[in-house]
């Protein structure tokens, strides 16, 4: 399964990272900045309506390169302008070809709050998000146990910073709870088969308690997705694809929204 390579790859990515900087001299790093005790990507969240999660992608390991031109910034910008909640900014290098610096610059130009989108296998990667500019990180819970998680919760949250919990089934729905997780996501996209289907996430969504933040991701490509989600009382959603291969993102953004048809 593709997950477990980029799973395997990470672990070794972050051998790497270590040996450049140690884990006691990032978590010295991380615990020296402030934390922002509102947890600004959860408020943004809480809007009234149906929040937007903007991606920041270059390529994908189903799809390949997604945008060969890939000004990051100024897309940044367009999504800010467009009337997203939050940004959501890749930083595996390998399948996603993301960097940390994506997401470095993009905090430096852009006031509304960023998602690290990594496959986070080890804690020094959540200080380590903290250093570059996050207000939240993505935990997978295929990844991790609920153990693993409600300590990666804990540490997230005495940095300030935000989780975004990816689950796929009903089991890993009831794992992030049981964790502590107060943001859940469902992943539409099955791992084993790159096959989607948004209503993973309206057959999930009776599983999370409405005092829970619930964020669909994937497949989310039309304004008759987006409002079937938002019917089944979704809070928020992520969308990549969709957005990155427009050339006009602020248009595509409305357009999603069903802006145009009201």
């Amino acid at each position: 399964m593709i997950l477990e390579k980029i799973a395997k790859r990470t672990v070794e990515r972050v051998a790497e990272l270590k040996r450049e900087k140690s884990e006691e001299q990032v978590i010295s790093e991380a615990k020296a900045l402030d934390s922002d005790t509102a947890f600004p990507f959860e408020e943004a969240l809480r809007a009234e309506g149906l929040s937007f999660i903007c991606e920041v992608k270059k390529a994908s390991p189903s799809k390949g390169i997604i945008a060969q031109d890939f000004p990051y910034l100024q897309i940044a910008k367009d999504y800010e302008a467009a009337g997203a909640a939050a940004i959501s900014v890749l930083t595996e290098p390998y399948w996603f070809q993301g960097q940390d610096c994506f997401l470095t610059e993009i905090r430096q130009d852009v006031g509304i709050p960023l998602l690290r989108k990594d496959f986070i296998v080890d804690s020094y990667q959540i200080y380590e998000a903290k250093i570059i500019g996050a207000s939240a990180i993505l935990l997978i819970c295929t990844l991790l146990d609920t153990d693993t998680l409600k300590r990666y919760l804990e540490i997230a949250q005495s940095l300030g910073l935000s989780a975004l919990v990816e689950a796929h089934t009903e089991e890993e729905v009831k794992s992030a709870l049981k964790a502590g997780a107060r943001v859940i996501g469902v992943n539409n996209r099955n791992l084993q088969t790159f096959e989607v289907d948004i209503t993973t996430s309206i057959r999930l969504r009776k599983l999370v308690p409405k005092d829970f933040l619930f964020v669909s991701e994937s497949g989310i490509n039309s304004p008759e997705d987006v409002a079937v989600l938002k019917e089944n009382k979704t809070d928020a959603v992520l969308i990549g694809e969709s957005l990155m291969r427009s050339d006009r993102k602020k248009e595509q953004l409305a357009f999603l929204r069903g802006d145009n048809q009201q």
